[in-house]
């Protein structure tokens, strides 16, 4: 008789595998070799078994334990082993109450159908938004094609909430892929992707914007426009002030998704407009306050 392979070895996992690997290592040889989809090939049989017995001793930690620790010999008794009743598995189709009852259930279930209601999968799609249908939220129309694998296209009405940026995801309960046996349907998902908008960057519920500011108004100091989200505010510039002050509007910024009382902050950054082109009068003025400022 040759010598066992490693029960490890025959899964293709690690000895540090935790039991989710350790089960679908074990489901992937199963659909691989069951006899029903390699009728009358041996080999395929043998190896059906050789994971089945590995599974049962590795998916079982105090067989698990044993087995770590002294290999097959664990389960000798009068020179043969014995993990556990796997033998018939592959005849009989399901453990009865053994560790693999599951793995099996779901295997055939996809095979030849269940009476057991079972949850659709959640179906995945993306929707494309404009900035402000992101900031201000919005009713969409999307059109997808069916779930049910019929081809036909269907239209779904879409609330956006008021906030949602890109990687957020709204769901559409029981808009996914239909249940089997009277389950439920599964969701759908939509990833959002928002798109961008010139002169403003959003972080967070906040935004930043620039400002290009006359040289006479940041030296003398006076009212300014500043474009937000929510139409023209009148600010009032200090004087003196120099490129690159950033100046803070509470409230200005974005909505919360989760209060809608609470908004973020637009930050305004000055740019101080010089002037390319002069006149005689206000050259020499200048050049009056440059005398001044350097005696």
């Amino acid at each position: 008789m040759g010598t066992k392979r490693d029960c490890y070895e025959i899964l293709g996992i690690r000895k540090n595998a935790d039991p989710g690997e350790i089960k679908r290592a074990y489901r992937r040889l199963a659909k691989k070799y069951h006899p029903d989809t390699n009728e009358g090939n041996e080999q395929a049989e043998q190896k059906f078994k050789e994971a089945t017995e590995a599974y049962e001793i590795l998916s079982d930690p105090e067989k698990k334990k044993r087995y770590d620790q002294f290999g097959y010999a664990a389960f000798e008794e009068n020179g043969h082993s014995d993990p556990g009743n796997y033998g018939d598995v592959w005849q009989e189709f399901h453990f009865e109450g053994g560790a693999g009852d599951d793995i099996f259930r779901d295997f055939f279930e996809g095979m030849f159908g269940s009476q057991t209601s079972r949850r659709g999968r959640d179906l995945k799609a993306e929707v494309s938004l404009t900035f402000e249908e992101a900031v201000f939220g919005c009713d969409k129309v999307i059109r997808l094609q069916e779930p049910d694998g019929s081809g036909r296209e269907q239209s779904l009405k879409v609330h956006i909430p008021a906030g949602i940026d890109t990687g957020k995801r709204v769901r559409l309960r029981g808009k996914g892929y239909p249940g089997t046996g009277g389950g439920q349907s599964g969701d759908l998902l939509l990833a959002v992707r928002v798109g961008e908008k010139p002169g403003f960057v959003r972080k967070g519920m906040d935004v930043y914007t620039e400002l290009a500011v006359p040289f006479p108004t940041a030296v003398f100091g006076g009212e300014i426009l500043v474009e937000t989200l929510y139409g023209k505010v009148k600010c009032r510039l200090k004087e003196g002030t120099q490129s690159g002050t950033r100046i803070r509007l509470r409230g200005k910024g974005i909505v919360s998704m989760r209060n809608p009382q609470v908004h973020g902050d637009q930050y305004v950054t000055i740019q101080i407009q010089v002037p390319r082109y002069l006149n005689s009068e206000a050259r020499k003025k200048l050049k009056e306050y440059e005398q001044a400022g350097a005696a």
